[in-house]
């Protein structure tokens, strides 16, 4: 095993000694000046995820939240040097954590922060015009070949758990008094200048934002979203997507001469 391979596994592995090799150009104990630098990289990583994952850690409560998380950064270091990259699968670890069960949705929470994670690091976008959209689609013969390109920061999040309840009600003092999580619930997240908004949107709408996402034309994404959820309202969820500039282009097919 080369040095920089030992110094990485024995950095993340609290009870790793210090790797042989290093010295300290002041003379210092090496052993213990790498123990406080393991420390400080244990508490950034954890903190990094404490930072990105708050209602998470409300939820379980920090002394939980901030042990979970030690175990995740020891089964999962940092692949990138970016740091708000750390954590995509926190949720996946939550998921199978078994002293977290008593919180089943404890990792649909995670989920919905690490979209939000995402949404706010999305790249710029300029959305269409709101006026446009709908001059677009009002003046439009042919409806079924049209496809509109979504913002890059939106996504949509499925769960059998009131998911965007349990966020929303950390977000304003007593919300957790009327709450309850237990029914399903579809989530909507897109990011408005550096705003990250959360919408509850029915699973017909996560049918429908989802096919358009995938490049689908606009009759298929409906028939998709119908057979999803029969009640599926379409000019609700145009108003939502082009209230909050969520369309970023339209397309047409281009019919071939023969």
């Amino acid at each position: 095993m080369s040095l920089y391979d030992a110094f990485s596994k024995a950095l993340l592995t609290p009870d790793q000694p210090c790797p042989d090799g290093l010295f300290s150009s002041n003379g210092a104990d090496p052993a213990s000046r790498f123990t406080v630098y393991r420390n400080n990289v244990h508490s950034s990583l954890i903190n990094a995820l404490a930072t990105a994952y708050p209602v998470t850690l409300q939820l379980v409560g920090d002394e939980f939240f901030r042990a979970m998380a030690g175990l995740y950064v020891q089964a999962h270091p940092p692949t990138s040097p970016i740091i708000s990259d750390y954590g995509s699968t926190l949720a996946a670890f939550i998921q199978g954590f078994e002293p977290a069960a008593s919180v089943p949705y404890l990792a649909d929470i995670a989920r919905l922060e690490r979209l939000r994670v995402c949404a706010y690091h999305a790249a710029d976008c300029q959305p269409l015009d709101q006026h446009a959209v709908l001059q677009a689609l009002q003046g439009q013969t042919d409806l079924g070949g049209l496809r509109l390109q979504l913002n890059p920061s939106l996504s949509t999040l499925d769960s059998p758990y009131a998911v965007v309840a349990v966020w929303a009600a950390h977000q304003i003092e007593g919300g957790l008094a009327t709450l309850n999580p237990w029914h399903a619930q579809s989530a909507l997240v897109l990011r408005q200048g550096l705003a990250v908004k959360v919408f509850a949107i029915d699973s017909g709408s996560v049918a429908f934002i989802n096919s358009l996402d995938r490049g689908t034309p606009l009759e298929k994404a409906m028939e998709l979203a119908l057979a999803a959820a029969p009640e599926f309202d379409l000019h609700q969820c145009l108003t939502l997507l082009i209230t909050h500039n969520a369309i970023t282009h339209l397309h047409t097919e281009q019919k071939v001469s023969p």
